[in-house]
This record gives C-alpha cells, structure tokens and sequence, in this order.
C-alpha cells in the first residue's frame, strides 16, 4: 500500500492511495481464514469447509469488505501519521472505474484541514457586565401582571351588555346545513369575548348580548380547521346567554401568595424580585457574549476551510430566505443564492466556532450527562404531552443529541474565556437593558 500527495495548498489536500492486487487477497484469505472456524456448509462439518470452497462461496462479498477496511485503514493510517484533521468528510473515489478482481485498487482522497488555531490571551478581553436590580414599580407590576391572570368573574348588573373582557356564561348548538355535528354543542359554557379561543367571528357576535337573549352566531370554519367535515363551512350556532360577568382582578394579599406556592405576600414579592433580576441577568449574558464575540472575532484571525464557509453560508442564506417565506415549509423552492453579506457571516461563525472547540478540547471542557439530562427535560416540558416521544426521538437520534449538546458546550466555553477577561461590573436601568437587547437584533 502506498500514499502518494498530489495537493497541498493552504488547508487543501490530496492523495492518491495504491492498495495492491496482492495486498488485497492476504486481506480475503486473512478473513476467511478467521470466519472459517465457525463455517458449516453441506456435506463438510463445522470449521472443515476447505478454504478454496469458501472463497468460492463467499469471496465476493468478502472481496468488497475487504476493499473498504483497508480504504478505511489507509485513509486512518494516514490521518494518524500526518496529524490533519479533517474539516468535513474526505471526498474518496475509486479511480480505476475499469477494475476487475485481480486488478490493484486506486483511490483518490481529497480534504480541507481543520487550521491550526493560534493561542489567544483572553485577558487581553475587556467586558463590561450589566447588571439590573429590580426596581419597586417593576415588583408592582409583576405582582399586579400576576394578579391578573388569577382574575374572577362576577355578575353584572342586570340588563348589562357583554364587552370585550367580559365573561358570557352561554348554552349553544352549532349546525351545518342545518343539521347539528359532533362537538357543536355545550351548556354553561363561559366564553371570554376578546379571547379568540372560539372560531373567527364568534365572539365578536356575542358583543351586546344581555342575560337572557337568544342570539344567532353565524361563521365559517377555516379552511384549515383540523375536522375535515366542517373545514371551509359556514356554521350557525343557537345561542342562549345565561349570564354576564365583569373580571374582578384578584386581590394581592397572603391568600393570593399561597395559590402561586409562596408562604405569604412577602415571600411572593421576594421570589418576584428574584426572578426578575434572573431575567434581567440572562439579557445581560447575551449583550456580553455579544460583546466578548465581536472583541474575538477582532482579535484572532486564521485560514479558514473554503467548503465549511460555504456550508455555513448556504445554511444561513436558506434560513433567511425561510424567515422571508414563512408560508413555504418544505424545501420545494427556487434555488437560493447565497450573497457577499452571507458569506461575511459565516465567515464570523466558522472562524469562531472553530475558535471555541479549540479552547473547549484544550481545556477538556465537556457536558456531562446530568447537563444533558436536565437540558433535555427542559426541552420536553414544551411538548407537554407528548414528552415521552421527544425522550424516545432524543435516545435514537444522535444528530439531535448534538444539537442540544452543542450550545451546553458553547455556554461552558464562554464562561470559561469570561472567567480570563477583564471584567468591569457596570449597573443600568431596565430601559437600557432594554435597548441593548434591541440592538442585538440589528
């Protein structure tokens, strides 16, 4: 076997491989051999099969796997030997198309390194960290925030007309040419108008309405509606109002704290407070990554590999054409070209992705498995109930491992370069904090 270099130019590599004739039967015989051992075939006993009967029976498909370990056995000889790594998987092609059993086998192998990464001095780094304590009108407005969401109804008085924010305590009977349908029909049913928990249209109807009328309701499914049956209809739905009831705010005392699991009042507002100034704390971590990234960026510099910058630009230039397009789920588009801009920022990413998994494999910096079984958990509370297939698509996929392992390992990273900058401690106001995070999204 023998490796021949026929590109070496900036992060480009090439190489021609040469697995001979010969090599390639002591590899068939060599596996044979090891399988023949356990090999029954009629009329010989077990382990006896003569070695020219089984190269006979199974040599082809032995011949083929041979052919791939000792490709794959070159190729990783030669990563051993040279110390590249490459920056994605190595193009490797048969070069002699004609060949036949017998023939020596060439292939051609084609890469990007991963650069070398220069050593950085991260104290050379200077952050600011913003910090924000929450204010006693921001704890107020919280509170009250939380009180509205534990509101009541009550009565009105009577002869009063319902109201956006009012509650519509209602019988009703849906029907569709006339005939009623399943799931159209409910008594002491309380409708909150102004919700848009009911069909477009409904509630807007019931606007007027009094204790004690009869009102008809007429909408048109959506198109889109997830019964088949009804999807595009129009609908009239009987409806009798049994009652009006105004939202009464509830009140903020001990009682109030207890059905949120605080001990009392006060004890709300501390736990209040603190989550607020933990929201505030996480803004602030993203104006400083911001910052610390765009102080990297400045700071390192080195040759990149062509084929991860276009990957990266073709992904973010297909991610934004689908923000622009948000109507086209699939992938059956035009085309997408990437532009200058595109390729400016990936070039940003690349080079400091390439930079963090440096630092990261330098300083054995890892995920352990109880960070990735709590960002996991997290991840599922969003699909409520149906967490446990999320668990089960995690455990078979290790692509969407990555993903959530790859931003735990990042956020680990960057603490540990914040760690080795200088760091100024600086307090703001919300609104500045505000506006900071605004300008993120410039």
């Amino acid at each position: 076997m023998s490796v021949t270099e026929t590109l070496n130019e900036g992060l480009k590599r090439g190489y021609d491989i040469l697995i001979t004739a010969k090599e390639l039967a002591e590899t068939v015989d060599a596996k044979l051999k090891e399988a023949q051992p356990n090999v029954e075939i009629k009329g010989f006993r077990k382990g006896k099969v003569p070695l020219a009967m089984l190269k006979k029976q199974f040599g082809q498909q032995v011949l083929g796997e041979a052919m791939q370990e000792s490709v794959d056995g070159a190729m990783n000889a030669h990563f051993e030997t040279s110390g590249d790594r490459p920056a994605q998987q190595p193009d490797v092609k048969m070069t002699n198309e004609d060949w036949k059993e017998g023939d020596d086998v060439n292939v051609s192998l084609a890469y990007e390194c991963l650069p070398t990464v220069p050593e950085t001095d991260f104290s050379a780094i200077k952050l600011e960290r913003n910090t924000v304590k929450a204010s006693d009108e921001d704890v107020k407005e919280a509170m009250a925030n939380l009180a509205e969401t534990a509101q009541e109804f009550e009565d009105k008085k009577k002869g009063s007309k319902a109201k956006d924010g009012d509650q519509v305590v209602i019988n009703f009977l849906g029907k569709v040419d006339g005939e009623a349908f399943d799931g159209g029909q409910a008594d002491d049913y309380p409708l909150v108008l102004g919700s848009n928990s009911f069909i477009p249209g409904f509630e807007a109807q019931l606007v007027g309405a009094k204790a004690g009328d009869d009102v008809e309701v007429k909408v048109t499914f959506p198109e889109e509606y997830g019964a088949e049956n009804l999807a595009g209809k129009d609908a009239v739905f009987e409806c009798t109002v049994n009652a009006v009831k105004g939202p009464v705010a509830a009140e903020l005392n001990d009682e109030l704290a207890k059905k949120f699991g605080a001990e009392d009042l006060a004890d709300l507002e501390k736990q209040i407070t603190a989550r607020l100034e933990e929201e505030y704390k996480g803004a602030a971590r993203l104006i400083m990554k911001r910052d610390l990234m765009d102080a990297l960026d400045k700071l390192v510099d080195f040759e990149l590999p062509e084929g991860l910058v276009t990957a990266e630009a073709n992904q973010i230039a297909h991610q934004l054409w689908h923000e622009e397009n948000p109507e086209v789920e699939g992938h059956d588009h035009p085309e997408i070209e990437t532009t200058d801009e595109h390729t400016k920022l990936a070039t940003r990413r690349v080079r400091l992705g390439l930079l963090l998994a440096e630092v990261g494999q330098i300083q054995e910096i890892t995920v352990t498995d109880a960070e990735m079984q709590q960002a996991i958990i997290q991840q599922a509370q969003q699909y409520g109930p149906n967490a446990q297939q999320f668990f089960e698509f995690i455990q078979k996929n290790p692509e969407a491992q990555q993903q959530i392992r790859a931003p735990l390992f990042e956020e680990k990273v960057v603490d540990y370069i914040v760690e080795n900058a200088a760091i100024t401690d600086k307090e703001i106001s919300k609104e500045d904090l505000q506006k900071a995070v605004e300008a993120l999204e410039d």
